[in-house]
């Protein structure tokens, strides 16, 4: 399992060097090692690792049992969930609702956004304010499947929060399910 983290980390990587490198003109050389959590990608001003793609999350689950497991920046907290083999119950997403481009300009995407919400989490500590603001689309799935009382102002859906730099060692807390396999 640490070898598919660190392999995607690497070609995650390998993607952001070479476009770093082509609009600024370096030399690029990829270090000859194996694919490890510590392999290392060279250029003229700066070396790169997974480390740089990589963060660590740290997953509580509904008896209180925390996890730290690690995720790539870019990447959702579902599908980080998902590659550790953390249970958030069935997602279905459409395409972005929107995009805010700026403080004066949303550009609408016209993307149905999610259609669930049962992916229900709690953020808390590091790096929830640079999650992107909730959509309405997404508040709507929250209120459609969760009780007023079950929904805070931390609460979001896991497959709306992409992860960045900054939410290094975030609290992710997962609610109790809701029953999803009633035929």
């Amino acid at each position: 399992k640490q070898f598919k983290i660190a392999t995607m980390a690497l070609r995650h990587l390998a993607s952001k060097t070479r476009a770093f490198s082509q609009s600024n003109n370096l030399v690029v050389s990829l270090t000859k090692r194996s694919f490890s959590a510590d392999a290392v990608v060279k250029s003229e001003n700066r070396t790169f690792s997974v480390k740089d793609v990589t963060i660590s999350l740290n997953i509580v689950d509904p008896s209180g049992a925390r996890r730290q497991v690690p995720g790539l920046i870019g990447k959702s907290i579902y599908e980080t969930c998902q590659m550790h083999n953390i249970d958030l119950g069935p997602v279905s997403v459409g395409g972005a609702v929107e995009e805010i481009r700026s403080d004066t300009w949303t550009e609408p995407l016209y993307g149905e956004g999610p259609t669930a919400g049962y992916d229900h989490v709690l953020l808390n500590g590091n790096g929830t304010e640079t999650a992107k603001p909730m959509t309405h689309v997404e508040a709507n799935m929250l209120d459609h499947y969760w009780d007023e009382d079950e929904i805070f102002p931390e609460s979001r859906l896991a497959s709306q929060v992409l992860l960045t730099k900054q939410m290094d060692g975030m609290i992710v807390y997962v609610p109790d399910r809701l029953v999803d396999d009633i035929p």
